[in-house]
């Protein structure tokens, strides 16, 4: 009687929810999708984790067992390799001269990145635009087309084999990025919250960091893990303007330990160890807050 009272009404009965009828069978092609979307990353995965691997087992090898299987467990585990590429690669040294570069980088380079970027998201002045392209020039100009006019005008200014070589054309390189990223996260501030903040009577200054900075921690701390790491791998600068060997940071010290050691493979991994263990270890302690900032605004 029900399905002939829907036809006398033009409808059709809807489906069994009990028997399951009528519904669509996409179980299936699902679970396939997915199973090819996971292989593929697992490929990828592999592909981006394998060397490392490779490099952190070597660290703790003999050449023996790196040449009978590469990808085999160590029998002892031992930090007699690492202990010795820190002492005769002189690595201690060039861990000092990369941490005294790259801090005040960062720092001063996140907090010239902050106040640029405010003011060009948020103020309006005379040729605002002109200058925020002007500056972009140092983001979009890669470094090696500039590194011999620097060489000259760091050897005019009597800075060759000084920190200072490295730390000022570092800050500057990271500014122009920075000014562009913290610029993109304050653009998308609502004009309700500074309007807001002005009529509580605060100004510009007040409205930066009691305002807004404490939204932009996700941001501000992407950025410095860019800085960072673009600061601790930075190879060209410094094989330009240093020639003194205590002043070597880690990437300059390691390929002169390379080659002094060509041939003494499990060395020569703890030396890249060495150099790649901080970036690693700054990158999964704030993976959060970094995934965070690359993704804000992605979703409104």
């Amino acid at each position: 009687m029900a399905e002939l009272s829907n036809t006398l009404d033009g409808r059709e009965a809807p489906p069994d929810a009990l028997s399951g009828r009528g519904q669509p069978v996409a179980g299936a092609p699902f679970r396939t999708r997915m199973a090819v979307t996971y292989v593929i990353l697992t490929i990828f995965l592999l592909i981006a984790i394998v060397p490392f691997l490779i490099i952190a087992l070597a660290a703790f090898k003999t050449d023996e067992e790196i040449a009978r299987n590469v990808f085999g467990l160590p029998s002892v585990w031992s930090l007699a390799n690492v202990k010795d590429a820190w002492t005769q690669g002189n690595f201690g040294q060039y861990f000092r001269s990369s941490v005294i570069v790259v801090v005040p980088v960062v720092i001063v380079a996140s907090l010239l990145s902050i106040l640029s970027g405010y003011a060009f998201a948020r103020m309006r002045f005379p040729l605002s635009r002109l200058l925020f392209f002007s500056l972009l020039l140092g983001f979009m100009i890669p470094g090696e087309a500039v590194i011999i006019p620097l060489y000259y005008n760091l050897r005019t200014f009597d800075l060759l084999d000084t920190y200072w070589a490295m730390i000022l054309p570092d800050i500057a390189f990271s500014v122009s990025f920075g000014t562009l990223w913290m610029r993109g996260f304050f653009s998308q501030v609502p004009q309700e919250l500074i309007d807001a903040a002005t009529v509580d009577g605060s100004n510009s200054w007040q409205t930066l960091w009691r305002i807004l900075m404490p939204n932009a921690q996700p941001a501000v701390l992407t950025m410095g893990v860019l800085f960072f790491v673009w600061t601790w791998n930075d190879f060209l600068l410094p094989l330009v303007v240093i020639s003194n060997e205590n002043l070597r940071t880690l990437p300059l010290g390691l390929a002169f330990f390379q080659g002094r050691y060509t041939s003494d493979l499990p060395l020569m991994a703890a030396g890249a160890a060495i150099v790649a263990l901080p970036t690693i270890l700054v990158y999964v302690l704030l993976q959060r807050h970094f995934i965070r900032g690359l993704t804000s605004g992605a979703v409104k």
